[in-house]
């Protein structure tokens, strides 16, 4: 794999899901990004992180969960154990790669992109290095949090009530290693100045 971006096509079952991988020099991991409902892969936010931890030596892989039919069927962007298994599925496809012999791989889950993480992390047990949730809802997959394995480390905006709650709540099932920050000033989408790239920078340390 050369290292620049590239875009892919991975095929599950029956179906290809279109991907965006990006590849970093001498690079430290693969994160491997699990989007929000309504999201994909080319969510400006999650592509700004991806960016970011491509000059911090982090490769990166973004895709859609669900193809652009399946999307249209509502009740599938909140179907936690559909995601979860499409997540499961990428990561071994990623693990087939030459390339990636030997390269830890993280997950970064966003809003309830967060919990089809832990719930696949939860079932590739040490397969799964790290895990970062932004503005996530880790609550959406309590029934196996004892189960997650990997470090985890929630992200959660200061102006974001309901769901730095949500997050608490989680934050106590989880018995692994784990951390909480609460980026002061941010609202659910860190959409405020400077906001984003605080996120940033905790995922990539």
């Amino acid at each position: 794999m050369e290292k620049e971006k590239s875009l892919v096509e991975i095929p599950i079952g029956k179906i290809n899901l279109k991907g965006i991988l990006r590849i970093a020099s001498r690079q430290q991991g693969m994160i491997v990004f699990s989007h929000g409902s309504g999201s994909s892969r080319l969510s400006s936010r999650n592509n700004y992180i991806a960016e970011y931890l491509k000059d911090k030596g982090f490769s990166s892989l973004l895709f859609d969960l669900l193809t652009q039919k399946e999307d249209q069927v509502y009740e599938n962007r909140f179907n936690i154990e559909l995601l979860a298994k499409r997540l499961t599925k990428v990561t071994q496809w990623l693990l087939k790669l030459k390339d990636m012999a030997g390269v830890p791989i993280g997950y970064f889950g966003a809003s309830t992109g967060a919990a089809s993480a832990l719930m696949a992390a939860s079932g590739l047990n040490t397969t799964i290095a790290a895990i970062v949730s932004r503005g996530g809802r880790p609550d959406l997959a309590m029934s196996v949090l004892e189960k997650v394995n990997a470090p985890t480390l929630l992200i959660v905006g200061g102006d974001d009530i309901p769901v730095i709650e949500l997050n608490r709540k989680a934050y106590k099932s989880l018995t692994g290693i784990k951390k909480m920050e609460i980026v002061k000033g941010a609202t659910h989408l860190f959409s405020e100045s400077g906001k984003l790239n605080e996120v940033a920078v905790l995922s990539a340390n």
